[in-house]
């Protein structure tokens, strides 16, 4: 059986900082927790991260939970899946400087398929702005 490996926040934030590829986006966002098939974020809206009308873009809001679910997904078994299904409910905006929280969780993880949850709330108000659930093929 393959060694597990650990995915730890400071590694990861090290990543987001220094990667060239889309997760570059993903730059202002602060790691609060990973591990055990969780992953807590926050990130600070900016401008860059807004549609036209000033609120939270939907592509920023679904590469969130593209991304923090797949962190949580590898504090658990060591390796990213790749996405094959995405749900998203937005029920509420964010504007610039409002600040969010994002909270990732493993359901169920299976031979080949794992299951995973979002939710994006207002830090502040608790309120829940987005929910999500992603499914990932487990390569082999």
């Amino acid at each position: 059986m393959a060694s597990k490996v650990t995915i730890e926040a400071p590694n990861l934030v090290k990543f987001l900082k220094n990667t060239k590829t889309f997760d570059k986006v993903l730059e202002t966002v602060n790691i609060l927790s990973v591990g055990e098939g969780k992953c807590t974020a926050e990130l600070k809206v900016e401008e860059s991260h807004t549609n036209p009308m000033g609120g939270l873009h939907g592509g920023m809001s679904a590469t969130l939970l593209d991304c923090i679910s797949t962190y949580a997904l590898m504090s658990k078994l060591g390796k990213p899946g790749v996405s094959v299904d995405i749900h998203i409910s937005y029920l509420k905006g964010a504007k610039v400087g409002d600040e969010i929280l994002i909270d990732a969780n493993v359901v169920k993880t299976g031979k080949s398929l794992a299951f995973l949850e979002v939710e994006i709330r207002n830090k502040i108000s608790g309120d829940i702005l987005v929910k999500g659930t992603q499914t990932q093929f487990l390569m082999q």
